[in-house]
């Protein structure tokens, strides 16, 4: 999984570094300054070129280019142009600098910078801090720092890490098991461990480890750093994890999080689209829409503004919505960290006690919400059907009608929901999608392509014993044309199950690539005998071979080709075989952002998912939106509604 070095900057051609110094000098003489020229001039140069400037500068006209550029200069712009012109070695020796002097620390940039590099930069680094400040880099963060995180800096400060690509498969067994030992296995963490084969070993050997603890820890590595240990020690642990993964998609992450929200970290902004723009910015890219469906050039847009915007957009060098550009190596980086995603185990967040004396509390309460909530949410599915049957053994009563009788309006909806059973409930959620003037397809979407066959079998007997009517039937008479198909073909329940078939896989990619070519018609029918039929594993595998055939993502083929429900249908598809926590924190926050909640959506996928994967969602809605789904609840909902609700949530985050 080679990692592959792609600028947006390289060397002008007919370069002349004089012509330019005088350029340059023009630029700034006078009153005021000509910035569009300095900044069209600098950014369309190399950083060996510019050296070659700086030089020329002082032979021509015996003054320091980077003091004349900060004079001319103000604010953010010159922060970015002065910094362009350093070398990269400078650059980072000056960002440690500011980050330890002063009375608080950067860690965040610390870690940034000190996780992301090879040797050879780490190396130029130490070398030009102690040309620039006179002192080791090394002693400046012993005094900044304390604990496991200090040593942990250390380690990466001596620029040994195994550079080889030399992989011993007894050595990778070792490794995986050491740090099982040293973590998930044990009371305590043995830090120690961690800090030696994650500080030392190869990128190559790392991710082979990472594959072999997954199997014996049965969760990834990520999950376990963040179970054992805490604080920016954790931080730097996850920094070195995701860089070793991939550092593109590591720097795509550290971007899109300087930007989103209230306010820009200009600094981290700054110091990223410098330092990446001549390695590795084109696949960081491409890394930053397939994870947050935008273009990181829109991002840039929408945030800055005025000089230095435009120069941050001459750094990212392209608008990828724009061009539909595509860069493959970095798909196949993003698909492994979808794959990743979607095999981390679920997590079940479901509070279970004892329910008899629950029964008391019920009987006896009146109505009392607090009481119905604390009994309802806290208990698993499983045993409020118990509790639905001892009610009417024990009372001669229907909790359900009773229920419905006590409570209103979206508290009633929710606490019935929860007393169903999962497949009445489906049932019920399919049937209200359908009845009246308008079809919610959304939610018909949403239903049909994230159960499993014997959820969906479940389900269909359910909707044929409460409506008398078969669900194909009523999916028949309530939806028309391709839509119609999809919905029928998944509501068999038959979709493969098992691991991907290689040889099909390759077969299935070029047949999809091969219609990509062909009329719409044919097109959807041939996209819809593969999305719908095949295995998730076995599709996550022909997504991948998908792109190596057409240098495209299949996600970009559905939405420029395919429109409606036809395309909303297929492009769900696809995002939950990539990572279907993702692809449900995603409809989460549809439901609640901008005016008004979609209720019914939140609540349905509340309750269908508390049981099964709500603890990833949770992960994936926090990553992602970075605010919590606990936060957002809590803003968009109110009264015993909005209780119940993040009773089911289960944590803050």
């Amino acid at each position: 999984f080679l990692q592959v070095f792609r600028g947006t900057i390289t060397d002008a051609p007919n370069f002349d570094a004089t012509a330019d110094a005088e350029a340059l000098y023009n630029a700034m003489k006078g009153i005021g300054s000509d910035k569009e020229a300095i900044l069209d001039l600098v950014t369309s140069r190399s950083n060996a070129q510019r050296q070659e400037i700086i030089a020329a500068y002082k032979s021509s006209f015996g003054k320091d280019l980077i003091d004349d550029l900060k004079y001319e200069l103000t604010g953010k712009f010159e922060r970015l142009i002065v910094s362009l012109m350093r070398t990269p070695a400078y650059h980072d020796a000056k960002e440690i600098h500011d980050a330890v002097k002063g009375a608080g620390t950067d860690e965040r940039c610390l870690i940034e910078v000190l996780a992301s590099r090879n040797n050879k930069q780490i190396h130029d680094m130490v070398a030009a801090y102690r040309d620039a400040y006179g002192r080791e880099i090394e002693e400046d963060i012993i005094m900044d720092t304390s604990g496991h995180f200090k040593k942990m800096l250390v380690v990466l400060l001596q620029g040994t890490r195994d550079e080889s690509g030399v992989v011993d498969a007894d050595l990778v067994e070792q490794d995986a098991q050491d740090l099982y030992a040293a973590g998930e296995e044990q009371w305590g963490t043995d830090e120690a461990k961690f800090i030696m084969i994650l500080g030392n070993r190869s990128m190559t050997h790392l991710r082979m480890v990472f594959d072999a603890y997954e199997k014996i820890a049965e969760t990834s590595i990520e999950d376990s750093i963040k179970s054992e240990l805490s604080g920016d020690f954790e931080r730097l642990m996850l920094a070195v994890v995701q860089c070793i993964r991939s550092v593109p998609m590591f720097f795509a992450r550290r971007l899109y999080k300087s930007m989103k929200g209230l306010g820009t970290a200009d600094n981290t902004l700054i110091r990223i689209m410098i330092c990446r723009s001549e390695i590795d910015m084109l696949d960081i890219r491409e890394c930053f829409r397939l994870r947050y469906e935008k273009s990181l050039y829109n991002m840039i847009k929408d945030d800055t503004s005025g000089d230095y915007k435009r120069t941050l957009l001459e750094l990212c060098g392209g608008d990828d919505d724009l061009a539909g550009e595509f860069f493959p190596e970095a798909a196949q980086i993003a698909y492994k960290m979808w794959e990743l995603s979607a095999m981390t185990k679920v997590q079940v967040w479901a509070p279970i006690s004892c329910f008899t004396s629950a029964l008391t509390t019920f009987w006896t309460a009146g109505t009392d919400e607090d009481a119905i909530i604390e009994i309802i949410a806290k208990r698993s599915n499983a045993q409020r059907q118990e509790i639905r049957q001892a009610f009417k053994s024990l009372l001669g009563r229907d909790l359900m009608k009773d229920l419905k009788s006590e409570l209103s309006k979206n508290l009633e909806r929710l606490i019935i929901g929860l007393m169903l059973t999962p497949a009445e409930f489906d049932a019920k959620m399919m049937r209200k999608a359908m009845e009246g003037a308008g079809t919610d397809e959304h939610a018909l979407i949403e239903i049909l392509v994230t159960r499993s066959n014997e959820e969906i079998q479940a389900m269909c007997a359910a909707y044929e014993n409460a409506y008398k009517k078969s669900l194909e039937a009523a999916i028949q008479s309530d939806t028309s044309g391709h839509f119609c198909r999809i919905l029928v073909s998944l509501v068999q329940g038959a979709r493969e199950v098992g691991p991907a078939d290689m040889e099909r896989a390759n077969e299935d990619a070029q047949e999809l690539a091969d219609a990509c070519n062909a009329d719409s018609d044919d097109m959807e029918m041939k996209f819809m005998s593969i999305l719908c039929t095949r295995s998730f594993p076995h599709l996550r595998k022909v997504f991948q071979e998908f792109v190596k055939c057409s240098n495209k993502d299949i996600e970009q083929i559905i939405k420029k080709e395919m429109s409606g429900d036809v395309k909303n249908a297929f492009y769900a598809i696809v995002r939950s075989v990539k990572n279907q926590p993702s692809y449900f924190a995603d409809r989460l926050y549809k439901a609640m952002k901008g005016l008004g909640t979609d209720d019914r959506a939140l609540i349905r996928i509340m309750v269908s998912r508390s049981e099964i994967d709500l603890f990833n969602i949770r992960k994936e809605f926090k990553e992602t939106h970075d605010a919590s789904l606990h936060e957002f609840i809590q803003g968009d909902t109110s009264g015993d509604y909005r209780k119940t609700l993040l009773v089911l949530c289960g944590g803050e985050d």
